[in-house]
């Protein structure tokens, strides 16, 4: 079976109804490799002008003419209209084919096949019709398990990006879903694809190609389902042949993937939601080393995000309680309105799996980073409340990176990302600075070895035991008194004790501890103590 949906010349020349005739290719053997798509018998002299192309002829040559000028002019017409190849019987018209026609079918690449025998030609038309139907059925097959595959995903509670990605990897291509205006709503790679094939990369190429002339090699498909003033189309899926050439069985896929993506659109937002994962994607691809800092400004382009000449200041909020799948489309549009009162340029993305919402934002200049990401927090914290999303066990914790181009970006990124996971627990602040919690993050890493546990109950163990049976808990009044960086006087005034309650207290912890307070070392390993005990796993 060909890939296209019919046999190759080959493959009929293999089965029993031409096998029985003989057959000797006399032009092109190089070139079998065609496909047949139909078959067809005749002997009129004008039979191209009742062909398609594809065919494959079969002929005894009463039409072929007597004089080489009339079977030269034979042989073009069939070549031009582009048959799989003509196969002459061998009989009371010719005992062997002339020259003339083997020389013109090599010079116009049309395989020619001689038969040595009589055949039936009704038999061999069924025999190969017969096999280009079972072949189309077999491509059928073949797309019907990808739609299986795209409906079980989404009851198994994937969503669009996992439809999209089962559809790549069966073209071996990046498949695109586009808004019906050509907005781009979400890019999949294949996995056994071209690596070098970004798919950011060929929509940007793909839009100026589109403009200018459709290419053959794409395939665009509706998705049914839009609203008024759209038609009925919701959305488009893009196929694109960058890593091998779009068959028809991908189109066959391709349609039964947009049935199934018409359901999930269906529902309120999901647009929104599936471009902000699509930025979210890109995001996490520049954070993990994936996009490099040279190809990063293009594809931002390509989302919509123009940063001005100055600094990027990468950010990182994450939520402890993800919510319901369409609470993140309202998040995204939440903050986004949000932020637009801060009058910078801002690439904001969702990853739902993890709970973050990763951003880059454009500064002017350095200095702008502190009341920038003031007003970055404050917009992110609003649209969590505008969303629903407020209600979580734990208030969101939003993570500031360090500003710089698109390497420092992707670096600040990752480590933002990371030190969000890692804030979670703190005292609550507006946001924190990445680079003072790193210490959080290095014990955060260690949180499952039994050593930090252990570690903990050493040095902090006969207070917790203490608060855990007796007031005044004892554990606050140190953790205030090391913040305040052994400065009594401050520590009173927080905990509101007078000085000689604060004394008491302190000696009862130096008792219990059996410890010097005073003692640099001390005063260090307590601190790690009390930072390590929100992150690690119990002995």
């Amino acid at each position: 079976m060909d890939s296209q949906g019919g046999i190759t010349v080959q493959r009929a020349l293999e089965l029993p109804g031409l096998r029985s005739g003989l057959p000797e290719v006399v032009a092109c053997a190089d070139r079998l490799g065609r496909t047949v798509r139909w078959v067809h018998a005749g002997e009129v002299p004008n039979i191209a002008s009742l062909l398609k192309g594809g065919e494959l002829l079969l002929t005894t040559g009463l039409g072929l003419g007597t004089r080489p000028a009339e079977q030269r002019a034979f042989v073009r017409r069939l070549a031009d209209r582009g048959i799989a190849a003509l196969v002459v019987e061998l009989g009371p018209r010719f005992t062997r084919l002339p020259a003339t026609l083997v020389e013109t079918a090599r010079a116009a690449g049309l395989p020619l096949v001689q038969l040595h025998r009589e055949v039936p030609f009704v038999a061999v038309t069924e025999e190969v019709h017969t096999e280009i139907v079972n072949g189309h059925y077999a491509l059928l097959q073949r797309a019907e398990e990808v739609h299986r595959r795209c409906t079980e995903a989404l009851l198994g509670g994937g969503g669009i990006p996992q439809v999209l990605r089962i559809l790549a990897d069966f073209t071996g291509n990046p498949v695109f879903l586009e808004t019906p205006d050509g907005q781009l709503l979400y890019a999949a790679a294949s996995s056994a694809g071209d690596p070098g094939a970004d798919p950011l990369q060929v929509w940007e190429g793909l839009r100026g190609q589109r403009e200018a002339e459709p290419s053959a090699n794409t395939v665009v498909i509706d998705v049914p389902g839009g609203g008024p003033g759209t038609g009925s189309v919701r959305a488009r899926v893009v196929l694109v042949g960058v890593s091998g050439p779009l068959l028809p069985v991908h189109r066959m896929a391709a349609e039964r993937t947009a049935g199934v993506l018409a359901v999930v659109l269906m529902q309120a937002r999901q647009e929104e939601e599936l471009a902000a994962r699509g930025r979210g994607d890109f995001l996490t691809d520049l954070a993990e080393g994936r996009i490099s800092a040279e190809d990063a400004p293009a594809q931002a382009r390509v989302l919509g995000f123009k940063p001005g000449a100055g600094p990027l200041l990468p950010v990182v909020m994450r939520l402890s309680d993800l919510g319901p799948s369409g609470n993140w489309a309202v998040l995204a549009r939440a903050v986004l309105e949000e932020l637009s009162s801060t009058g910078v340029p801002v690439l904001l993305g969702v990853r739902p799996v993890e709970g973050r919402v990763p951003l880059l934002v454009s500064l002017r200049a350095e200095p702008e980073r502190t009341a920038v990401a003031d007003r970055v927090a404050a917009a992110l914290r609003a649209g969590v409340e505008r969303a629903g999303l407020d209600r979580a066990t734990a208030p969101p914790a939003v993570v500031v990176g360090v500003a710089g181009g698109w390497a420092a970006a992707s670096a600040g990124l990752r480590h933002a990302a990371e030190t969000a996971t890692a804030a979670h627990g703190l005292p609550a602040r507006p946001w924190y600075d990445a680079r003072r919690l790193d210490i959080d993050l290095l014990l955060w890493r260690l949180r499952e070895h039994p050593d930090l546990a252990a570690f903990v109950d050493r040095a902090i163990g006969p207070l917790r035991a203490h608060d855990a049976t007796s007031r005044p808990p004892l554990l606050p009044t140190l953790e205030t008194y090391l913040a305040h960086a052994g400065r009594k006087a401050e520590t009173a005034r927080e905990l509101h004790l007078n000085r000689q309650t604060l004394y008491n207290r302190l000696a009862r912890i130096s008792e219990l501890l059996g410890t010097d307070l005073d003692d640099p070392e001390t005063v260090l390993s307590l601190s790690l103590a009390l930072r390590a005990r929100r992150h690690a796993t119990p002995s």
